[in-house]
């Protein structure tokens, strides 16, 4: 098998639409055949056809993600005189299929190549943008390439159109090869500059076909002599790249920005991109424009090609980048998704990470099929006239305004989140809430393997791009830095730091031991300290891209912060100290459009700070006497409970209220926010 997706098991019992989904999911999870929403699958059973309603994704769709349409009525279609005028023959042909809906009050939009489905005379249709087939359909030896290897078993299609012109093409392709071979059909159809459309009565025919045109494509490649496609590779050196990559990223964040929010920019320097970026003939492959219609959906048909110039400062690659982003936006009609570094890499552009994903992931495969249909005699793009039809086509208008409306819901969508010492704790429960709240969370922790497990649990529930785990050290500025490097490699830049993490050992100055004074004043003092200095240039750079764009900075501070807390002095006297940092701060980064503020909890008795068998709090104060008369840890927190005038401790729920007000409003800065139960008071 040419796809590395385990094969689905069929029954001959199976129906046709459940066996339809499990060949959608078999080619739609498979990078190499489809991305994102693209491609379209479709089965007959009796005078219905059922076709992938727009919008939705083969890796995904279930029964209900198909059109049930009507095939007496796309006969009717067919032999219908739609006019020439583009404009007014799309509008009639979107009417029309919508006409031929059994079910039109579900609100599903068919393929608009459902009439090329209908017209093959096999149960199984799998039209997929393969990428080894779109080597050869984008070619510009790609018709004598096809008929050398296939013969009349396929059939190549000039480029057309997508949706009813095609249709009506292929019909008469189709009219033509039975006159001419006294068959009914081919095995399948290369389209060029477009893709693979295969089709069996069965699924396994559907497999052995595919299987059959791509493994003849890729020995095909693999015969011809090897050699560098686009030329010898010139890398910057690593620390310059991992610079520019640091500045790039918030400063594309910026720039590429919307009204309301901060896009996604995510960084690939894999071999294949390098392969391009860092060649000679890298601009002029990237410039010559699309090779198909999906590439221009997803990443737009063209690049902005990019060279950094020596070792230029932020503050010097700010305009100019700003001006390239201003010029390709007049130039082309649209803000690039995809930046192109000389000898550094790509930056891909998207509303959240799955979109940004998409648009790498789909010019990974442009460079691919570029690659390829070099070797293959020559890659060729898509015509001026052909490009422009389908960046104005309303079919594709109508794919984006759906996939734009899948934003994720909540307080925090799409927004980036780090949060410090969130391997247990208040920090793990501050970061599920943050994701749950639609955000793009990456947790932090000196304990990487713990980390790296909850973050995958969490993942699990939200997607994997959307949550990240790191091995960080907060008193560390060089492991900082290294963290923060990976996640603007992942997303750009970042919109909120909660600080975390922090340690409590309690004892009398009398006799605590200076070791664990510096611990906790390392950790929760200088740590805090470390974080924002780390993490305040990113911030920065986005704020001087886009100046009505702000970020947020929160320590989670404590009581003890507000009030002296007995035989606690190394803890509250690091939490006293932070709120002086928090207000500090403030002051110096409002020229940054950061607003830095913390939130004080008391006591989170459900926590392991507090309720750690061995090391908790509660345990600590019961040894160390400061609860006079307290002879179990429960009565030390009773003891504690009852000086809190609402009678309980604080939890996650309370401080996220909290965090969310000081993220949410916009003249709030330098505060620190009690969340006590009425304990503390500000005053």
């Amino acid at each position: 098998m040419v796809s590395r997706i385990p094969w689905p098991e069929f029954g001959t019992e199976d129906d046709p639409l459940a066996q339809l989904a499990g060949l959608s999911h078999y080619y739609g999870s498979d990078i190499d055949f489809v991305i994102a929403g693209g491609g379209n699958t479709s089965v007959k059973i009796g005078d219905r056809l059922y076709v992938k309603a727009s919008g939705t994704q083969l890796a995904t769709i279930g029964a209900d993600g198909f059109v049930e349409l009507d095939r007496p009525a796309l006969d009717r279609l067919l032999a219908t005189d739609l006019g020439t005028d583009p404009a007014i023959r799309e509008q009639r042909f979107k009417s029309a299929i919508l006409a031929a809906r059994i079910h039109p009050e579900k609100g599903q939009r068919p393929s608009v190549e459902c009439v090329l489905h209908h017209i093959i005379p096999r149960r199984f249709v799998i039209h997929s943008h393969a990428t080894v087939a779109n080597s050869l359909a984008c070619s510009g030896r790609g018709r004598e390439t096809a008929a050398d290897l296939f013969g009349s078993n396929c059939l190549w299609m000039p480029y057309v159109d997508p949706g009813f012109a095609l249709a009506r093409r292929l019909n008469e392709a189709l009219r033509d090869y039975r006159e001419s071979t006294g068959r009914d059909c081919p095995r399948a159809l290369l389209l060029q500059n477009h893709g693979l459309i295969v089709w069996g009565d069965t699924p396994e025919e559907v497999r052995a076909t595919t299987d059959w045109v791509v493994g003849s494509i890729s020995a095909r490649i693999g015969a011809l002599p090897p050699g560098a496609v686009f030329g010898t590779r010139k890398r910057l050196d690593a620390p310059e790249g991992r610079r520019l990559i640091d500045a790039f990223g918030p400063i594309l964040r910026g720039l590429l920005a919307g009204e309301d929010r901060l896009p996604i920019v995510t960084f690939d320097d894999s071999e294949i991109v390098l392969d391009l970026v860092c060649t000679g003939t890298g601009k002029e492959i990237a410039a010559r424009g699309p090779w198909t219609p999906d590439q221009i959906v997803y990443c737009g048909s063209f690049p902005l090609w990019f060279e950094a110039t020596g070792r230029e400062e932020p503050g010097a690659l700010h305009p100019r980048l700003a001006e390239a982003v201003r010029a390709h936006g007049v130039a082309t009609g649209f803000p690039p998704a995809v930046i192109l570094v000389k000898g550094l890499g790509m930056f891909a552009a998207g509303r959240d990470q799955s979109s940004a994903d998409s648009v790498r992931l789909c010019y990974i495969d442009a460079i691919k099929v570029a690659a390829g249909a070099e070797r293959l005699g020559g890659a060729q793009a898509l015509a001026r006239r052909d490009r422009e039809f389908i960046e104005q086509w309303e079919v594709e208008a109508y794919r984006r305004k759906v996939s734009a409306g899948q934003r994720s819901p909540g307080r925090m969508s799409d927004k980036v989140a780090l949060v410090t010492g969130s391997a247990q704790g208040f920090g793990l429960e501050i970061a599920e809430d943050l994701a749950a709240q639609g955000a793009h969370v990456v947790l932090a922790d000196i304990n990487r393997e713990l980390v790296t497990h909850r973050a995958q649990a969490l993942a699990a529930r939200h997607g994997s791009g959307r949550v990240m785990a790191l091995g960080m050290d907060v008193t560390d500025g060089g492991l900082i830095a290294d963290a923060l490097h990976e996640v603007v490699r992942a997303y750009g830049g970042l919109d909120l730091l909660i600080s975390n993490a922090g340690v409590l050992l309690a004892g009398s100055v009398k006799t605590q031991p200076v070791r664990d004074f510096e611990l906790v004043t390392n950790v929760n003092y200088k740590g805090f300290f470390l974080c924002v200095q780390k993490v305040a240039p990113i911030l920065s750079l986005q704020h001087l891209a886009k100046p009505d764009c702000w970020s947020d900075i929160i320590q989670v501070n404590s009581k003890s912060g507000l009030a002296g807390s007995n035989r606690n002095g190394a803890y509250a006297g690091s939490k006293f100290g932070s709120i002086g940092l928090t207000q500090s701060f403030a002051l110096e980064l409002l020229e940054d459009g950061i607003k830095v503020n913390a939130v004080c909890p008391g006591n989170f008795f459900e926590g392991p700070l507090w309720s750690d068998p061995e090391k908790g709090l509660l345990v600590q104060y019961l040894r160390a006497g400061k609860v006079p008369g307290a002879k179990t840890v429960e009565d030390v927190r009773k003891a504690y409970e009852a000086r809190v005038p609402m009678g309980r401790g604080c939890t996650t729920a309370d401080v996220m209220k909290a965090v969310y007000y000081l993220v949410e409003q916009k003249y709030e800065t330098g505060q620190a926010l009690p969340v006590t139960g009425g304990q503390i008071m500000l005053h």
